[in-house]
């Protein structure tokens, strides 16, 4: 069973837009403002994270208060609170954050905290570290005021004992039928924003593949993988099968491709290029990865392996579902 969550985007087919910088007449020209996330099911976290932004607030207030959306949604089997336990049924949470100054943080394995992205945070800012893991992270979060939460609620402990009549565990290949995928498959929220002073930050936080083994962490919590922020290039946050994205270092590879003056579609195309070249085409369609991206001039775009997949882009003229384009 894949983590991720395959939502079928039918009739949808809009190009990815350009957003030009807004010179004023005085001063340095300032940039505006825009949020992007995988999944069309997240534009309320992209709605959060704007009103942050129009109000005048940093990229990395607006990713924080974006991703605790999803995380404290108990209808999200994907992130947070509501998760998809491991198969020992219990819930383990995932995430990172970074921002423009190359900060960032990360905690893998986490449980008991219903968001696991302000500890995060909390690591970037408080610690000498980058990442904390399972007790060490819980044992921080407790130390510094977070309070325990049973994240397992009745509907996703149903699933799990379900599944345990089987136990079935195939997550590296996705599900053939588009409806079981949507119900079953488990996914993640990753979030770029860019403020009017032109600074970029990100976030990425997930509860993992549904009832992966004990200990097992993807992509979403490191740094490069799933999720990069490069204030001078641009930044990159990523969905999918976590060990592909960590094969290539997704997130880093796009930015990077962004650095030789690609635009971000072509950058998040070359990071899924990669994944292909890896597995062969004849693995490689029997995932799913996609990856999106901002560069410095606020353009954006995405791109994934299979189709299905499309991005909320957030700026004052309102939202739009972006269809990205695919391998296959």
């Amino acid at each position: 069973m894949n983590r991720r969550k395959f939502i079928s985007i039918g009739g949808i087919s809009l190009p990815a837009l350009s957003l030009p910088q807004i010179v004023q007449s005085a001063g340095a020209p300032k940039t505006q403002p825009i949020v992007i996330c995988t999944w069309p099911h997240n534009t309320k976290a992209s709605a959060a994270a704007w009103k942050v932004l129009e109000a005048g607030g940093t990229a990395l207030d607006a990713v924080e208060q974006g991703v605790m959306v999803p995380e404290a949604d108990p209808t999200d089997q994907s992130v947070g609170y509501g998760g998809l336990p491991d198969r020992d049924g219990r819930v383990t949470l995932d995430a990172c954050i970074m921002d423009h100054n190359y900060r960032c943080g990360a905690v893998m394995g986490l449980e008991q905290i219903l968001h696991p992205i302000s500890v995060a945070r909390m690591v970037m800012e408080k610690t000498p570290h980058v990442q904390l893991v399972g007790e060490g992270a819980l044992k921080f979060a407790l130390e510094n005021g977070f309070e325990k939460t049973n994240l397992l609620t009745p509907e996703s402990e149903h699933a799990w004992k379900k599944w345990l009549e089987t136990a079935k565990y195939d997550p590296m290949t996705t599900i053939d039928n588009l409806l079981e995928r949507i119900k079953k498959n488990h996914d993640t929220i990753g979030m770029i924003a860019m403020d009017a002073q032109g600074n970029l930050s990100g976030a990425c936080t997930t509860s993992g593949m549904a009832y992966k083994m004990r200990g097992r962490v993807g992509d979403s919590p490191i740094i490069g993988s799933g999720l990069y922020v490069d204030n001078e290039v641009g930044a990159a946050t990523c969905t999918g099968v976590g060990e592909e994205m960590v094969r290539v270092c997704a997130s880093h590879t796009a930015v990077e491709i962004m650095r030789q003056g690609k635009s971000p579609e072509a950058a998040c195309k070359e990071a899924i290029a990669r994944i292909v070249k890896a597995n062969g085409a004849e693995k490689a369609r029997k995932l799913q990865a996609a990856v999106i991206a901002i560069n410095k001039q606020g353009e954006y775009g995405c791109f994934s392996l299979n189709s299905d997949f499309a991005m909320p882009v957030h700026t004052a003229e309102g939202v739009k579902i972006i269809k990205a384009p695919s391998w296959f």
